[in-house]
């Protein structure tokens, strides 16, 4: 009786009940023999219980148990596109390449899902790339397939049923992918069914052939990116494109995107922007392409109309990194219909060189124009901003300057009372770097104030710079 309880518990996601159960003495092991026959874990990684899966885990589950048809935990949250209990079930010791009976390995089951956060956590933990499903099908020749089929008409092929209604919702998963459902129900209204997929299965495809060594065709994987601008939340598929072409570094793929820096169309160019600005930096901060991309960027600053592209030429200035883009840099946020992000706060610390006297320039009507001047000034404004993101970057930008002035450290220190934990750690660390005593207050209001992880670990490097 207390594990069909335990089950019912971890299915509704009870965690409550689950700890009472297994302090009971339930077993998470035992199969339940009730309506619904499963295991505990099973239900829990099928629903993405995350909370209720790591209580099992802890009161004694085995996280490669099977109930019916071969299926285990890791398999229910990769059909069901659940990354987050994916990933505590591996580092529970998860065998992320067991196949179920239908041989269906986790791998294969969340690339016909389109469940791209699963895959990414799969493919980290070390998934095999080449391992068949019962088909004789990879995950990449299963990503491939979907790529471009009509999600919604597939999901109806389905589970279609003559005289059945059906509703079709879209949103966004957890990974940013739109998540497609299509539930229907019989005319008397006593039969249900639901169908779920996610529309990753272009960005699945880019990291399954990057893994394999595919070589898939630029024009091939610009259609890709173009095609999911819109749809996924955060530009997913765009990005995981853009990132792959940026790693190949060889010189076709480069002409290729310089050509698309100069399409008539502006989501053509915006997409070549993105693609180029980090195309071909290494690990060690290498850039091989820096004499040739920055020029192209420099004069896109200047002859660019479309808003969202110039957004993506100020992005890629502070990728490479050059003082000689500061001049650029500078222009863009300076115009009056530009909008403000983080995106200014970090392109205009990353094109700021360490030296006060290293830029120079002949202003308007004679004279010199102390670039580096302007160029702080604005960081300054910048971490006063109304966006704690600003903010937040913009002190970032001004802690790691190399220069130490009256105004780098009198900017620091003001924002040690700012709302934001984050702000006032960099802050704290900048100020720390060059041993001002101001610091103390900063790191000892996190510590005291914080439990963000990344905030307390820049407090406790301020605290050993400043004592150190």
């Amino acid at each position: 009786m207390h594990e069909e309880q335990l089950y019912r518990a971890a299915l509704n996601g009870d965690l409550e009940t689950v700890d009472q159960l297994l302090a009971a003495g339930a077993d998470p092991n035992v199969v339940s023999q009730g309506e619904e026959e499963g295991l505990p874990l099973c239900a829990a990684a099928a629903w993405d219980r995350v909370a209720v899966a790591g209580a099992l885990l802890a009161g004694g589950a085995d996280v490669n148990g099977q109930e019916g048809g071969g299926w285990r935990a890791l398999a229910w949250a990769a059909a069901n596109g659940h990354a987050e209990t994916a990933q505590a079930l591996i580092e529970a010791g998860a065998e992320v390449d067991a196949a179920n009976d239908d041989g269906d390995t986790p791998l294969t089951l969340a690339a016909r899902r389109g469940a791209l956060g699963v895959v990414r956590v799969l493919l980290e933990a070390g998934a095999d790339i080449e391992k068949f499903d019962a088909d004789g099908d990879t995950p990449l020749d299963i990503a491939v397939d979907w790529v471009g089929v009509h999600l919604e008409s597939a999901l109806l092929d389905q589970i279609g049923q003559e005289g059945w209604e059906y509703v079709v919702a879209r949103q966004y998963a957890k990974d940013g992918t739109e998540l497609v459902t299509v539930a229907g129900q019989s005319p008397d209204g006593e039969q249900r069914e639901q169908i779920q997929a996610q529309r990753g299965h272009a960005a699945i495809a880019t990291l399954l052939e990057e893994a394999d060594g595919v070589y898939t065709p630029v024009e091939q994987l610009v259609a890709r990116a173009l095609a999911h601008r819109d749809t996924d939340e955060d530009a997913e598929t765009w990005w995981i494109v853009a990132d792959t072409l940026g790693k190949r570094a060889d010189e076709e793929t480069y002409e290729a995107l310089s050509r698309l820096c100069v399409s008539e169309d502006a989501r053509e160019r915006e997409f070549g922007v993105d693609a180029i600005a980090q195309y071909g930096i290494t690990e060690e901060g290498d850039k091989p392409y820096l004499e040739r991309t920055l020029p192209l960027l420099r004069k896109m600053a200047t002859t660019e109309g479309n808003p969202q592209v110039l957004r993506s030429v100020l992005a890629a200035l502070g990728h490479q990194g050059d003082h000689r883009a500061l001049p650029q840099v500078l222009d863009i946020i300076g115009r009056p219909e530009h909008r403000r992000t983080m995106t200014d706060a970090i392109a205009l610390a990353d094109v700021l060189p360490g030296d006060p006297g290293l830029l120079r320039a002949e202003a308007e009507g004679g004279g010199e124009r102390d670039l580096w001047g302007e160029g702080l000034a604005l960081l300054v404004e910048m971490s006063r901003d109304d966006e704690e993101e600003v903010r937040d970057w913009a002190t970032t930008g001004i802690a790691n300057l190399d220069a130490d002035t009256p105004e780098i450290r009198e900017a620091l220190a003001a924002r040690l009372d700012d709302g934001d934990l984050h702000t006032v750690a960099e802050a704290a660390r900048g100020l720390a770097l060059r041993k001002d005593d101001r610091a103390r207050a900063g790191i000892e209001r996190v510590l005291a104030g914080s439990d963000d992880d990344y905030a307390r670990e820049v407090a406790e490097e301020a605290r050993r710079t400043l004592e150190g």
